[in-house]
């Protein structure tokens, strides 16, 4: 991989990260950009989830914690 190809691949994952953090879990969008970090970082749901201070039972109760800033 060229430097040039890493530092892409970089700049895309801080910027999937960047707009996980400014979308509220259950609006449009957050779960496609989960599922392309995941792709680009193999990580798993649960990992990024737990990055963004999240657990899989506070999607689906909608008791959502305070969300850090970024």
């Amino acid at each position: 991989m060229t430097s040039r190809t890493r530092t892409d691949r970089l700049r895309l994952r801080n910027a999937l990260w960047q707009q996980l953090r400014t979308t509220e879990p259950g609006a449009a969008g957050f779960e496609q950009t989960l599922a392309r970090l995941a792709d680009l970082t193999g990580w798993d749901r649960a990992r990024i989830l737990a990055g963004l201070g999240l657990t899989e039972p506070d999607l689906t109760t909608r008791s959502l914690p305070a969300r850090r800033g970024g």
